[in-house]
């Protein structure tokens, strides 16, 4: 139970958003055509920040973040005002749904495994010729919808430029965890090579305890004393290459490789009323092998771009648990898992920027997914004794060939309004076989309409009405026990994705010069949630329910504060607050959905002067609770702080120390178990649980050459 995670967790559950489904239409650009600014499409050259008034599109050259002292398009992007990167799940199957909200000289990267924020990292800053964030029907199919995507243009300039960047971190246990990357550009001609090596170390040890207490009384029959100790390198080499010949002519390769291991070494110190004290452990490691290989071609085409996108991806995990009870005579369960999982595809797409005034796109996407999966769940008694646990679905295959076809349009009505529609048709053939035997065939319509509005300068208005349809993740097939917290979950071969009907609408204002605030609203009208079912087989599993709805509703203040006397301070205030509701199947009784959090809220603070900056940040939210078969497991956090001081000492090199976890926060567990499931009145037992990883400070470096 890890406190990083669930700080992760709060923020994806209190963020739902309604998902992209169509994608909308634009020209495929390169960079030639990105750095052009012709007064057909847009009203000229503006003052950064200051949004141009026909397409929406805000810019920040180079100069504009001189005062940040930049290593990397990264940390560009991350003060660009206004603006968050959207957290893309790299288990999405597909190309197209797993888009993001950033591309690079107008056109996304052909990698689904390298995270945005990992591809940005590699691109030195003094590449960065300019940033700029429109509305996604700017930059194509794939993010229509979309209220903001940034786009950073390089220069065209040749050369070498690389990057170091390294870190410490010391858990309080005394463990110092090193981590470090390094990348090299290189420019030539129409020709620019990337190669860069990652090893990722970001964990760190854990401390708290476990509280079983009898209910109503709330006599206490169990406390556990526990310390983890966790270690999760990851490395990963990846190198790309591109071709930029002009409009319409270009080309790219990249390839990743990722090596992981993940350890956990849990002890506990397990006490009652009355005896001895009780030794326990918990034992888990996770080897990861991951290994991706994609491209893309555009041509010119009937006066447009056609554009071929190739992608394999390949990953191989294994996993290893033991848990075991009183080490003085243990006994216990072991489990073995392994996943084999595959997916390749293809994508092609056709646009064309100025048909009679409408902008064009369509295209075809075709995937092949496959997850083979094996677990093996053993008794361990006293004395070496072995029986193994059959579980529901502990040995299966789950493939999925999908395709989907999309036609998509947009033009401006006038200068001041611009509609932007589509249609996606999607079909799948989805196949377990193994333990269990199943077989459907799934197709779907999923129309959008997208107004965008801006009556004046300083306002804007955006409406977006889809459908939607959620994935399906094969992991929900396959039957897993979760040693740690010792319970079961319960595969289902029967699961179909949820569909919704989406609404949502974006008010946008800039204020303080090139500070903005942005608001949402929205609803989604779900049908089949996905959420927790009872298993014939007395299990708890993924299913579906019936239908329910979720209402957003998000803001977002980022504020320059030298207009009011704090010289380079800028202020961030975000607050999402997500209502879900479901009628659950045990009580009949109206519930928000599992896992989700109502409410989720940040505060930044950041000031930059000259050669030094320093910033803190504040984090947290409310409780989420999943609602199984025989419990209910409510988790949060408490409110998680951060600071950082930065030192510049040469445009070149960065010197940073950071503390984390600034006010000592936790992460805690409380689980409520009732008999025989939730049906009944009321609990008889209740298990509390708290992990904190205390204070943990960094010292970091980077350097910039070339």
């Amino acid at each position: 139970m890890r406190y990083r995670r669930w700080r992760g967790a709060l923020r994806a559950t209190a963020g739902i958003c309604l998902l992209p489904a169509v994608p909308a239409v634009a020209q495929v650009v390169t960079q030639e055509q990105v750095a052009e600014k012709t007064p057909a499409v847009n009203e000229g050259p503006q003052p950064a920040g200051q949004p141009d008034r026909v397409t929406g599109r805000r810019t920040y050259d180079a100069a504009y973040f001189a005062q940040y002292a930049p290593g990397s398009a990264l940390q560009m992007v991350q003060r660009v005002p206004g603006f968050t990167i959207e957290q893309v799940d790299e288990s999405v199957r597909g190309f197209g749904q797993a888009a993001g909200n950033v591309v690079v000289n107008g056109q996304r990267p052909a990698a689904k495994s390298d995270g945005v924020e990992t591809i940005l990292g590699r691109i030195p800053a003094g590449r960065v010729l300019r940033i700029e964030v429109g509305p996604g029907d700017l930059f194509g199919a794939e993010f229509s919808g979309k209220a903001q995507v940034l786009n950073v243009v390089t220069t065209a300039g040749g050369g070498v430029s690389s990057t170091l960047e390294g870190s410490y971190r010391r858990v309080f246990t005394g463990a110092i965890l090193p981590e470090g990357r390094a990348s090299t550009l290189v420019q030539r001609g129409r020709s620019t090579f990337n190669l860069s090596i990652d090893v990722d170390n970001d964990t760190s040890d854990e401390a708290g305890f476990d509280r079983v207490t009898t209910l109503p009384g709330g006599v206490e029959t169990e406390y556990r004393a526990k310390h983890n100790f966790i270690r999760d390198p990851t490395a990963t080499l990846s190198g790309s290459w591109g071709f930029d010949d002009g409009t319409n002519r270009t080309a790219h390769v990249n390839a990743r490789a990722a090596l992981g291991r993940f350890r956990l070494a849990q002890d506990n110190d397990v006490s009652f009323p009355s005896g001895a004290v009780r030794r326990d452990a918990l034992r888990q490691q996770r080897r990861l092998r991951e290994y991706e290989v994609g491209g893309d071609v555009t041509r010119p085409l009937a006066g447009g771009g056609l554009k071929l996108i190739g992608l394999a991806t390949r990953r191989r995990r294994d996993s290893d648990d033991l848990s075991l009870f009183d080490l003085s005579a243990p006994r216990g369960f072991e489990q073995t898992l392994d996943e084999d999982y595959a997916e390749t595809l293809a994508r092609i797409v056709w646009n064309r920027g100025d048909w009679s005034g409408w902008t064009v796109e369509t295209g075809f996407e075709g995937v092949v997914n496959r997850l083979a999966s094996r677990n093996d769940l053993v008794e361990l008694a006293t004395g070496g004794g072995r029986t193994r646990i059959d579980l529901p679905v502990d040995d299966a295959v789950v493939k999925e060939v999908r395709g989907e076809g999309f036609v998509n349009v947009g033009r401006a009505l006038s200068p001041t309004l611009r509609f932007d529609g589509g249609v996606t048709l999607e079909a799948s053939r989805l196949t377990v076989t193994g333990d269990v035997s199943a077989a459907r065939t799934l197709s779907f319509l999923k129309p959008r309409v997208v107004l965008d509005w801006r009556p004046t300068p300083k306002w804007r208005f955006q409406l977006t009405l889809q459908r939607t349809v959620a994935q399906l993740q094969f992991s929900d097939f396959i039957s897993t026990a979760e040693l740690g917290v010792e319970r079961v979950n319960g595969g289902n071969a029967q699961l179909v994705p949820q569909r919704a009907w989406e609404g949502l609408a974006v008010i946008e204002h800039p204020i303080l010069g090139d500070g903005i605030v942005r608001v949402e609203a929205g609803y989604q009208k779900v049908q089949m949630v996905q959420d927790r079912v009872p298993t014939p087989e007395g299990f708890d599993a993924p299913g579906n329910l019936g239908d329910g709805r979720i209402l957003i509703l998000r803001q977002r203040v980022e504020a320059p504060l030298t207009t009011l006397g704090v010289k380079g301070g800028r202020l961030v205030l975000y607050g999402s607050i997500v209502d879900t509701q479901v009628r659950d199947p045990y009580t009949a009784d109206l519930r928000p959905f599992s896992g989700n959090s109502l409410f989720y809220g940040e505060a930044t603070f950041r000031q930059d002067l000259g050669k030094f900056a320093w910033g803190l940040s504040l984090e947290g939210g409310t409780a989420g609770t999943s609602y199984r078969r025989e419990e209910t497991d409510r988790r949060w956090s408490d409110p998680y702080a951060s600071v950082f001081a930065e030192w510049r000492p040469s445009a070149r090199t960065t010197v940073r120390f950071d503390i984390e976890n600034l006010l000592d926060g936790a992460g805690y567990a409380d689980r409520r178990f009732y008999d025989p499931d939730r049906r009944a009145p009321a609990p008889f037992l209740r298990e509390q649980r708290k992990r904190s990883q205390h204070l943990v400070p960094m010292i970091g470096f980077r350097q910039t050459l070339g």
